[in-house]
């Protein structure tokens, strides 16, 4: 009767059965037989419910850039190939003793999916390790943060070109001073305003305010006037 559809369940069934004990749809060789019947198919058939036929249609498919070069009839269907069909015998046992001796010596099928996973599982490996470079690659930028301090005399007899002198000569690694002004408190004294940029991670806000405050010749306090990050 030949192959029917590869659609129901009865189809894939019977293709199951078929190439159970058969390399190719016919003969030994990747045919135009088996071309028909792999594009009547519309996908992969499953691997848990159909073994057989999912080890025979991977292999075709390697053969998928060669199909128009496959020995056969091209104008035929794929329900002119499978049981009782004219064209072959239901047991390809008549094999030549070479080819059936290369046989029982290489599994076709299994060679073809070691051969396919191995493949994937390169390629697979290849692209994690392309996507782990490019991580690698992009440095996240730093957070950082523009801080406006206010550092406070003791009175209006405190030089503060020294106190702004001794506050920039402060260096540490993600610490930028930027641009400062003398703002009026009131009785004479002023206040120095300055600008900072600060990386988060390598500069902490507390620490830096002790380290200004270590000036008590001059320094009285300090706050945080504005801050926002960057």
């Amino acid at each position: 009767m030949g192959f029917t559809d590869f659609v129901s369940d009865s189809g894939l069934t019977l293709l199951n059965n078929w190439i159970k004990t058969r390399s190719y749809i016919v003969g030994y060789t990747p045919s135009q037989a088996d071309v028909k019947c792999f594009q009547a198919i519309k996908s992969s058939p499953e691997a848990a419910k159909y073994p057989y036929a999912y080890r025979w249609y991977n292999h075709i498919a390697s053969f998928e850039p060669e199909f128009s070069s496959l020995p056969g009839d091209p104008s035929k269907s794929h329900t002119a190939y499978g049981p009782e069909s004219s064209e072959l015998a239901v047991n390809p046992a008549k094999a030549p003793v070479a080819e059936a001796e290369e046989e029982e010596d290489v599994d076709l099928f299994g060679s073809d999916d070691e051969e396919e996973d191995a493949e994937a599982a390169r390629i697979r490996e290849e692209r994690l390790a392309e996507y782990k470079k490019k991580k690698e690659g992009k440095t996240k930028p730093a957070a950082k943060s523009i801080v406006t301090l206010d550092v406070k005399p003791w009175d209006d007899e405190t030089d503060m070109k020294a106190l702004e002198a001794n506050v920039r000569a402060i260096e540490k690694e993600g610490l930028v001073w930027g641009a400062s002004k003398l703002i009026a408190v009131g009785f004479g004294i002023k206040k120095l305003q300055i600008n900072l940029v600060v990386e988060d991670e390598k500069v902490s806000l507390d620490e830096l305010q002790g380290q200004i405050e270590e000036d008590e010749d001059h320094v009285q306090s300090t706050d945080v006037a504005a801050m926002q990050k960057l």
